[in-house]
């Protein structure tokens, strides 16, 4: 017997309270970074009570991930704590994803379970996680009726744009490979219960550019016998600023900010070293190509034209895609939960999010879904807050896209 989108509705607000559980200890307990200890052992701790097999994904990072990523001013990452379930068996195989980690940002937000660790989930990560072990439960339930595999996807680490490729790099796509792949974000200042997609690129790529300047310090008094790398760094800042609008496509949209410039200690001493952090987003995968090739270089030769030496550690972090075939097949069911007028088409995003991991390899669907209100204070914001009632729409959503694809794509339907 089918599995009725009435039947996963009624089943998500069966669990609600449970979701909300999960959320709430989840938002307890932030953790930012690739290792998740006391959220990932949540996580399993859940799965075991439902029965359901999972496995680590992740572990230990190379020495020079490490070292980069604390270059760009993360934490320590020795290692990734990322977790993958599966529910059914056989083919086809469809993934879906909730990532985990929080931001750190203090909350001030009033909640009576808010954080107390100077951590906070103000991006919604909490409710993600909360999602998909409620849709975990509702498909573990009906696990005989599923004509394939359901493949879930606890993800650390997004918001340093590393996550989801550790975790492909460690397997995730492995044993089994997941023929199409899904995944939502919340949107705590739309209304509860919209759903937004893009068809095509869906997030904006990033590419961060971490650069150290070293010269030769000295008295300010006689620069001549100096290499002023402060210089040499507003000399960058100028030149890489200018490839914008005088490289790329007008219609491209491209924002690229140093948001880091620091060097010096005092007005009268020309400093050793100067650092300069340059990043890249774009819709535009051309631009991106252009301006990844062309920064290295106007480094290389300013640097280079005042005497100067420099280390240049870089990041990318690609487009999220939607596939245009997989968004038409997915759009009506995401219209049987939350009703057809709730689900429309809304332009790329321009932030970054890390599934473009993901989506590069297999065919995928990214969705923002409205956990709020228009007044309400945004996504990294200390104030901000979402709507618990979005937690059985997620859950179902989830549930509903995956038994409804596994439906249509089984030989056994």
């Amino acid at each position: 017997m089918k599995i009725s989108t009435e039947e996963i509705r009624q089943a998500a607000q069966d669990i609600r309270e449970q979701m909300i559980m999960d959320r709430r200890r989840l938002h307890q307990i932030p953790e930012i970074g690739t290792d998740l200890p006391q959220t990932s052992a949540y996580v399993k701790e859940r799965l075991d009570a439902m029965g359901i097999s999972w496995q680590d994904c992740g572990g230990p990072l190379p020495e020079k991930m490490t070292r980069d990523y604390m270059t760009a001013g993360f934490p320590r990452m020795e290692k990734e704590t990322g977790v993958v379930a599966t529910i059914g068996s056989g083919s086809p195989c469809i993934l879906l994803r909730a990532d985990m980690d929080a931001l750190p940002i203090r909350e001030d937000n009033g909640l009576d379970f808010k954080s107390e660790n100077g951590l906070g989930h103000m991006c919604g990560h909490d409710a993600h996680t909360a999602m998909l072990l409620g849709a975990a439960q509702i498909l573990k339930d009906r696990e005989e009726q599923l004509p394939g595999t359901v493949k879930l996807m606890f993800q650390p680490g997004e918001e340093t744009g590393a996550g989801a490729r550790i975790m492909v790099e460690n397997g995730l796509l492995e044993d089994p490979k997941p023929d199409a792949a899904f995944g939502i974000h919340v949107e705590p200042s739309d209304h509860t219960g919209r759903a937004g997609y893009a068809v095509g690129v869906n997030s904006s790529s990033l590419d961060t550019f971490i650069l150290k300047i070293k010269g030769k310090g000295g008295h300010s008094s006689m620069p001549q016998l100096c290499t002023d790398p402060l210089m040499v760094m507003n000399q960058v800042y100028q030149a890489v600023n200018l490839l914008v609008s005088r490289e790329t496509d007008p219609s491209a949209m491209v924002a690229l900010t140093c948001g880091v410039a620091k060097g010096g200690t005092a007005v009268n001493i020309i400093p050793d070293e100067a650092e300069l952090h340059i990043g890249v987003r774009t819709l535009d995968v051309e631009a991106a190509n252009h301006l990844t090739r062309r920064i290295p270089e106007l480094i290389d030769h300013y640097v280079k034209a005042w005497n100067a030496d420099y280390e240049l550690t870089t990041f990318h972090t690609p487009c999220t895609w939607t596939d245009e075939g997989l968004c038409q097949e997915l759009v009506p069911y995401l219209g049987e939960v939350l009703g057809s007028s709730n689900v429309h088409q809304i332009p790329a995003l321009s932030a970054t999010e890390d599934f473009g991991y993901v989506t590069e390899k297999i065919p995928g669907m990214f969705i923002f879904l409205g956990a709020g209100a228009p007044e309400n204070a945004p996504l990294h914001s200390p104030q901000m807050v979402l709507d618990e009632d979005v937690l059985p729409l997620g859950a179902a959503l989830h549930a509903n896209v995956a038994i409804s694809w596994l439906n249509t794509h089984s030989d056994s339907r």
